[in-house]
């Protein structure tokens, strides 16, 4: 079963979405993801700074 998750407070930098949600235990989560065609880059981090800084250090390999 997939999980459901609703973003907030979404931003762009570059071609890397940053965005917050919820985990399914309730804790806030934030996860970085390009949006690039063909890139595959995403992850999940506790805080909203190490997602942000994974954005702005992202090198889009296509």
């Amino acid at each position: 079963m997939s999980a459901f998750r609703r973003f907030r407070d979404r931003i762009r930098i570059g071609p890397v979405e940053v965005a917050t949600y919820y985990d399914g235990r309730g804790r806030d989560k934030h996860t970085a993801a390009c949006t690039a065609p063909g890139c595959g880059f995403s992850g999940d981090y506790h805080d909203r700074a190490g997602a942000e800084l994974a954005a702005r250090a992202h090198r889009c390999k296509s």
